[in-house]
């Protein structure tokens, strides 16, 4: 099932590239920002935890230790939000890299898009509000694209949403297509509670 996976991710990742090619003027994606690495939940599938971990063996050892004590000091922060929404760092995250990048989950290779939102509407990445991706179009109290902004950037190419959300790309009917399933899903942290 992993072998078929990869082949999803290559398919998948040729999508997201070419989705991230055409809204250039408004990344600002940048090795070392780690915004979308830091204080949220992480969606993960079964089958994305099992290729994250194959990354993770590939590590040196040293490595390795750093995320499993990542892991461990998480799981103990964990503990006293038991019922309410547990917002963390990517334990995989050493020094503002991720350590498995090419093992990464559908979340991270999607992030940073503007997506369709279940409800029909734009979602903007909430990294938009902090100064990165398409903050120069989103007008902060709607939360939407203005396109006043967009006109005033005298940017040829409009800011466009794209079917790049997280239970979108996760859907396992897409998955059969590829002859696998991503399984249950739940945030990454919550796969290391034994």
């Amino acid at each position: 099932m992993l072998e078929n996976y990869a082949k999803y991710l290559f398919f998948i990742q040729g999508k997201l590239n070419g989705f991230f090619e055409k809204q250039k003027p408004y990344i600002k994606c940048k090795k070392g920002c780690a915004k979308c690495c830091k204080n949220a939940v992480f969606p993960y599938s079964d089958i994305e935890v099992k290729y994250l971990m194959v990354g993770y063996s590939q590590l040196e050892k040293s490595v390795q230790d750093k995320i499993m004590q990542n892991i461990q000091n998480t799981l103990t922060l964990k503990k006293e939000f038991e019922g309410k929404e547990f917002l963390y760092d990517c334990p995989f995250l050493i020094d503002d890299a991720c350590s498995v990048y090419n093992h990464r989950g559908i979340i991270c290779r999607s992030f940073g898009l503007i997506t369709n939102g279940a409800d029909g509407r734009m979602k903007v990445p909430f990294c938009c509000f902090e100064g990165y991706n398409f903050s120069d179009v989103v007008d902060f109290d709607t939360k939407i694209v203005s396109m006043e902004k967009f006109k005033k950037l005298n940017i040829k190419q409009e800011p466009l949403a794209f079917n790049a959300g997280y239970h979108f790309l996760t859907d396992d009917d897409f998955a059969k297509g590829f002859g696998f399933e991503f399984g249950d899903k739940k945030p990454l942290i919550d796969w290391f509670i034994v």
